[in-house]
């Protein structure tokens, strides 16, 4: 199984690439979504890592993926200018998701 990037930008495709993990770059909704639709139909892809700024395109993709809890898993990932989130979203995001509050 492997790993596999849809970004908006090159850098971090290139960043991924030395790293072993293919991917693509896209830019608008209609690119994005169609890459989305390809990487979902592949059988060789358990973690489907997605850049914030496509991830913010397709909100709701995102969402079903995430509530379907089957491979392939998706990591929303920050590009080569770092998180659009504010510093506690990992607090945030395990109390929502679990109803844990961390300290």
């Amino acid at each position: 199984m492997k790993a596999y990037l849809i970004s908006d930008n090159h850098d971090t495709l290139v960043g991924m690439k030395l790293a072993g993990i293919d991917g693509v770059v896209v830019h608008g909704y209609d690119e994005a979504s169609g890459a989305m639709e390809k990487a979902l139909e592949r059988t060789d892809v358990a973690i489907l890592a997605v850049t914030e700024k496509i991830a913010e395109l397709l909100p709701d993709a995102m969402q079903r993926l995430r509530e379907q809890g089957e491979l392939p898993i998706v990591v929303e990932i920050p590009d080569r200018h770092g998180t659009k989130r504010g510093p506690g979203f990992l607090t945030k995001y395990v109390r929502d998701a679990i109803g844990v509050k961390m300290e």
